[in-house]
């Protein structure tokens, strides 16, 4: 039977779908590996232990489905790693990821020289420790010897390709989130190079999200499927969640993020989101906070030691009303990107009261987080009008976490059959590629509808989540 695979490398865990021409998952592979925190504000991952899962996951999908093969493979992957790696490919320094915020130093030295903005306009990527821009100025300082010993630095689905054809190749998508590609031509830009103290040869060669590949130097069996570059996770889980203009996806995985894909760049003047080039006249517009689900894992497991599976653990906030009876949750545990691009934010608990216990923290965290995407998505309200969100990612397995989307934003919460959206969109991407036709949409399981009444208590409480921050930021060191 034909089918397509759709890879998705994540934060904490690589899925390898396999799709019908339909859209219909027909197996699944699901692969998870750790993040280390060695220091504080650190968070990095074997680049090996990530390419060794994402090869197995791959090998589980082709013996669950042998002897058909793949038509083709399509890949979506986590943005903002930065590895340096030798000239034989191989890494001389760890995948330091999205979450690390070692670089915070040199973000604020660019704020406080009032040079952000040059840089943002440039790129469209606001001046944050994610970028890899600000991780290479790092290692120039701190790890001179890494910085003279690299060949390239590259990002996690750079690695893995460069194992399986010999070539170091970024997809555009992905390059426009480093901070070092140019907004408008699409190239790495020479003046932000020059920052850095790299010239482009220390970079890979950027091509289009419908790059094919052949012939990889494993998997023989291969030889004859296509595989195609695909994109970030971001852009590819809304190219999966919906073909409508203005469609704004919300993702709620280890991390969280709101999305729009327009057709021209949007610049915002007060830096609140970024932009990103996906394909020809296709851009993603949005921004991602440092904190989603992560946030209830370590309230989870780290706050209460709690020994209850997730689900449960998280349905006891639906015991407590909206505004958790007073309690606000700010959830910067890992600081914070959109839009207060803050890499000291940290997580507060504001309200305490002696009748306050474990379902109202557990739902003020939930409701935090929501928050957090809502402020994100005001510039966007700005751009385009929204009638409609679609969700993705592990917390739309959660009714109620979508039904506080839904009031707190007073729209209706799509979900999709399959949640995976950044697998099928990657699919998509290779289906289009090789000229295969693609389903329009994608199938709507449930659909979750605003209760007013909430939406008006949220909008205050939202309001107040916001006033805190502001009073408490200057103390953030």
């Amino acid at each position: 039977m034909e089918y397509f695979l759709g890879i998705d490398i994540g934060t904490t865990a690589v899925k390898t779908i396999a799709f019908s021409d339909k859209g219909d998952v027909l197996n699944e592979s699901t692969i998870s590996y750790s993040i280390l925190h060695p220091l504080p504000e650190w968070s990095e991952q074997d680049p090996e232990e990530i390419a060794a899962a994402v090869f197995t996951s791959l090998e589980n999908i082709l013996r669950d489905r042998s002897p058909d093969i793949p038509r083709s493979c399509c890949f979506s992957s986590a943005m903002h790693s930065l590895i340096a790696v030798d000239k034989t490919g191989k890494a001389i320094s760890p995948c330091i990821i999205w979450a690390d915020n070692r670089a915070s130093d040199f973000a604020n030295r660019i704020h406080n020289a009032n040079q952000a903005v040059g840089f943002y306009s440039l790129t469209g990527v606001p001046v944050h420790a994610m970028s890899p821009f600000c991780k290479i100025l790092w290692i120039k300082e701190h790890q001179p010897d890494v910085f003279k010993r690299s060949f390239k630095f590259v990002g996690i689905k750079e690695y893995i390709f460069f194992k399986l054809f010999g070539i170091f190749s970024i997809d555009a998508s992905i390059a426009s989130a480093t901070g070092l590609m140019n907004l408008k031509m699409v190239q790495w830009d020479p003046w932000i190079l020059e920052q850095t103290g790299i010239t482009e040869k220390k970079l890979s060669e950027i091509v289009p999200v419908s790059k094919i590949f052949s012939s990889p130097r494993i998997f023989p069996t291969l030889k004859n499927t296509d595989f195609i570059i695909g994109g970030s996770d971001g852009a590819m889980a809304n190219v999966g969640s919906s073909d409508e203009a203005g469609a704004l996806v919300i993702t709620i995985g280890t991390s969280s993020a709101a999305r729009l894909i327009v057709d021209k760049p949007y610049i915002d003047s007060g830096m609140r989101c970024f932009c990103y080039h996906l394909e020809k006249q296709s851009f993603l517009v949005g921004g991602a906070s440092n904190n989603g689900g992560i946030v209830l894992q370590w309230m989870k497991q780290e706050f209460f030691k709690s020994n209850e599976n997730v689900s449960r653990f998280l349905d006891q906030a639906s015991e407590v009303k909206p505004g958790s009876d007073g309690l606000f949750f700010l959830p910067y545990l890992l600081g914070e990107r959109a839009p207060v691009w803050n890499a000291n934010a940290r997580g507060i608990l504001f309200g305490l009261h002696i009748n306050h216990g474990q379902a109202e923290m557990v739902r003020a965290a939930m409701e935090g987080v929501i928050y957090c995407l809502y402020s994100i998505s005001q510039p966007l309200f700005e751009i385009t009008e929204i009638r409609k969100i679609y969700a993705t990612g592990g917390f739309a397995r959660n009714p109620l976490w979508l039904q506080m989307l839904a009031d707190v934003f007073n729209l209706p919460v799509l979900v999709s059959s399959s949640i995976e959206n950044s697998a099928w969109g990657a699919a998509k991407t290779g289906m289009k590629a090789i000229n295969i036709s693609v389903p329009k949409g994608s199938s709507i399981s449930q659909t979750y509808y605003p209760d007013f009444k909430a939406h008006k208590e949220y909008a205050v409480f939202f309001q107040k989540f916001q006033r805190i921050y502001e009073l408490v930021k200057g103390e953030f060191i």
